[in-house]
């Protein structure tokens, strides 16, 4: 016999409040991300480097990453020590920075979800503090990619080192400006597509169908960002790979150089490779990420 007033329904219970995460969940997991992506996608990411130094017409991403395999082999890895160095706290710093500016920004604000435009904001912040902490990294980084600088350094305690003795301290955060913008438009671009992206696919019934979407929704918004930032890729590789004055300083009047003297299309060199590796590697950002936070929650 069942009671009166329950009969014929299940019983309720309520609902678990979903308990926000430390903040060295984001730091972890950005991280172990951040190195997963570099790992797969490094190859493409020399390649776009040196099309983005080519002055002129240069080859195209399937030749040039032929020529690489066939002359460089495994020193095509040259390079790779210190995005994997900085891959971690860049990573880590992307994903924490921007939820803890989601927070201060729905805080202020008022409201418990943030809308597109608060989205892009606390992508834009993010992006500037990542920013800071990547420019010498990435300095070095170009540096040793540059098919031109082959046989300047031996390994890259000698980039250091000569970067160093040549153009001192500075010399590493040369670039900031542009790098700013580069990061700045990329996770503006990324944060504030994302949310959108997931709310129009499909409600997943399975993990595996939220994988699916969380590696749908990155891949999309990672393209959208390298779409608006290549330009500022485009001359931030060309000012870091300077070594002294050169004829390019800052990120606009770069820009506008650029395009005066190669054409519009310029400004896009490196983009296949580039959006090949961000795209997808968006995705992996996020599926990993997503992944390690849930580890970490207890969540299996």
């Amino acid at each position: 016999m069942t009671s009166k007033g329950n009969a014929g329904n299940p019983p309720t219970s309520t609902p678990t409040p979903v308990k926000s995460q430390p903040l060295w969940h984001n730091l972890v997991s950005g991280g172990i991300a951040g190195v997963s992506e570099i790992l797969v996608m490094y190859p493409l990411d020399v390649v776009k480097t040196r099309q983005q130094l080519q002055v002129g017409k240069g080859q195209s991403m399937m030749s040039s990453l032929v020529t690489m395999v066939r002359h460089d082999g495994l020193k095509m890895y040259r390079g790779i020590v210190p995005p994997i160095l900085v891959e971690a706290p860049k990573r880590a710093i992307k994903f924490a920075s921007n939820k803890f500016y989601e927070k201060q920004i729905l805080s202020f604000c008022g409201n418990t979800k943030p809308t597109q435009m608060q989205a892009i904001g606390s992508g834009v912040l993010a992006g500037i503090t990542e920013a800071f902490i990547v420019v010498p990294f990435e300095l070095v980084k170009i540096r040793l990619q540059a098919k031109e600088n082959a046989g300047k350094y031996t390994s890259t305690m000698d980039c250091v080192n000569k970067t160093f003795r040549a153009e001192g301290l500075s010399g590493f955060f040369k670039g900031l400006e542009s790098t700013i913008w580069r990061h700045a438009c990329w996770n503006g671009g990324y944060f504030g597509l994302i949310h959108t992206i997931k709310a129009a696919l499909p409600k997943p019934t399975t993990e595996q169908g939220v994988l699916v979407n969380n590696f749908i929704a990155g891949g999309l918004a990672g393209t959208f960002g390298t779409m608006l930032n290549t330009p500022a890729d485009v001359v931030k590789s060309r000012i870091q790979n300077q070594v002294g004055a050169g004829k390019y300083n800052w990120c606009i009047p770069s820009i506008l150089t650029v395009a005066r003297e190669e054409g519009f299309s310029a400004l896009y060199k490196g983009f296949l490779p580039k959006v090949l590796r961000l795209g997808p590697g968006g995705g992996i950002l996020l599926v990993v990420n997503e992944f390690v936070m849930k580890l970490l929650a207890g969540k299996n």
